[in-house]
């Protein structure tokens, strides 16, 4: 069976699937994220983070 990309709206405490599917991508580190995993992301940017590394990253770099 093939995956197929989710759209999603982020907000602070929750998301909002625009367009079904099973994962998103990381805006840091191109992973896939499964729907059931997706824990971190940015609400100002719209995009999704595989962990709290990448995250992390992500902030870093806005911080330089």
């Amino acid at each position: 069976m093939k995956k197929k990309l989710a759209k999603i709206k982020y907000f602070p405490n929750n998301f909002q699937i625009i367009e079904p599917g099973d994962y998103v991508i990381c805006a840091v580190s191109k992973k896939e994220i499964s729907i059931e995993n997706l824990t971190y992301w940015n609400v100002e940017f719209q995009e999704a983070y595989y962990s709290y590394k990448e995250a992390f990253k992500k902030r870093e770099n806005l911080n330089k």
